[in-house]
């Protein structure tokens, strides 16, 4: 089978479903092309070595990657991140059709919905089933992160959307919660598959030993890993270990990452004048694995909103993989997974309480009790959300659709 793999960013960039995607489908026996733009993600400048240019054909681990020119652009203003995402779409609909070899199907990246246009365009005149990759619930995503607020125009990408749904020969999305949505939109059932992310499992198994190091104070270390924003709720984490230390629970909560709510949250620590809260600086990717391999619990935690709840934090995968108790503070099929995997505990998220006792829980739990929850996680992770599966999934739904 041959699959043209359109999206907007791929390597050098820091991209999810890039290079290890096309490498393990190509490991299951198919051929891959790649359309894509020119890395400027996520700074928005072109990379060093690159320049923006008409088209550029280049090779890279064996595949071919055809590059359409776009407005480079990453920024807080709309108006640049429109022409960003619209410049990729028009120039990757004219490449596609002049450069790109024929395929037996084409599966589309979105975000943005964009990417998911040309694939529908390229779709209707090279008459091929093209398959769209849902990770973001466009406009709904748009409007609760505030980047776009205007009424039209929300209604207008909302029409962009139905067509573009109405064209894909199928749906795939990241959650059950993003299927029952689509479905009350008016999409048929039958034309979504639920096939859950994978982590960066080479990044996270063949990792070096990392240059900072967790608290060595005889206390078990809990690990928040990532980015520190406001929709992770770092105050209410702070809040919980205000009372684990009040309540003379042995366990650090160590932050690992940075983001815009680190400051304050630094700031709260030494206000609240708490022992067991630590702050690393952001860990390179080819060291996270060394991080969270010492840690003896991981949290996941969100804000308590609703689109959180249909949505699985791609922290959740690392932290399974890994093969630690997880304390997750997710409401909806972030927690459903926890629950199912039997490895961690759920609490209510942005519920200091509630947080807080699911951590005593954990740190009251046996030894035997505790490698059963890191045999289940590693299981739970490998057999279900694993890259490998993962692949074979998408490979069943591609062929369906031929």
């Amino acid at each position: 089978m041959k699959i043209l793999l359109l999206t907007q960013w791929f390597e050098p960039e820091p991209t999810f479903k890039g290079l290890l995607f096309a490498q393990e489908l190509r490991r299951q026996g198919h051929e891959v092309e790649i359309l894509t733009g020119f890395p400027n993600y996520p700074g928005g400048k072109v990379y060093d070595g690159y320049k923006i240019l008409p088209y550029q054909k280049e090779v890279l681990d064996g595949f071919t990657i055809h590059r359409a020119p776009l407005y480079p652009s990453h920024d807080s203003s709309a108006i640049k991140r429109i022409l960003n995402y619209l410049s990729f779409s028009v120039s990757s609909t004219i490449i596609g059709l002049l450069k790109v070899r024929s395929v037996d199907v084409i599966y589309s990246y979105h975000p943005p919905l964009t990417t998911s246009i040309s694939a529908a365009l390229l779709g209707i005149f090279k008459r091929t089933p093209f398959v769209i990759d849902v990770q973001d619930l466009w406009p709904d995503t748009l409007a609760a992160t505030g980047m776009l607020n205007n009424k039209k125009a929300l209604k207008i990408i909302s029409l962009v959307c139905k067509f573009v749904y109405k064209r894909a020969s199928k749906i795939v999305v990241l959650s059950p919660g993003f299927k029952k949505r689509l479905v009350s939109r008016g999409v048929p059932d039958s034309k979504i598959e639920v096939i859950y992310n994978w982590c960066n499992e080479p990044a996270l198994n063949n990792y070096e030993k990392c240059k900072v190091s967790l608290p060595s104070n005889g206390k078990l270390n809990l690990v928040f890993a990532g980015n520190l924003g406001l929709a992770q709720g770092v105050p209410a984490i702070l809040d919980a270990a205000e009372i684990l230390m009040k309540k003379e629970i042995d366990v650090n909560v160590v932050f690992v990452g940075d983001g815009v709510a680190k400051k304050d949250a630094i700031q709260i620590s030494q206000d609240k004048k708490l022992t067991n809260t630590f702050f690393l600086p952001r860990v390179p990717m080819n060291q996270v694995g060394s991080l969270l391999n010492d840690a003896d619990m991981l949290l996941v935690h969100l804000n308590d909103e609703e689109l959180f709840r249909i949505t699985i934090p791609s922290r959740t995968q690392a932290n399974l993989a890994i093969g630690k108790p997880i304390i997750m503070g997710v409401s909806g099929d972030a927690a459903d997974l926890i629950e199912q995997s039997e490895a961690g505990v759920t609490c209510k998220p942005n519920n200091p309480e509630s947080l807080a006792n699911a951590i005593n829980s954990v740190v009251c739990k046996s030894p035997l009790e505790l490698e059963k929850m890191k045999k289940n996680a590693k299981h739970f992770y490998y057999e279900e959300l694993s890259l490998k599966k993962g692949v074979e999934r998408f490979i069943s739904v591609f062929k369906e659709v031929l």
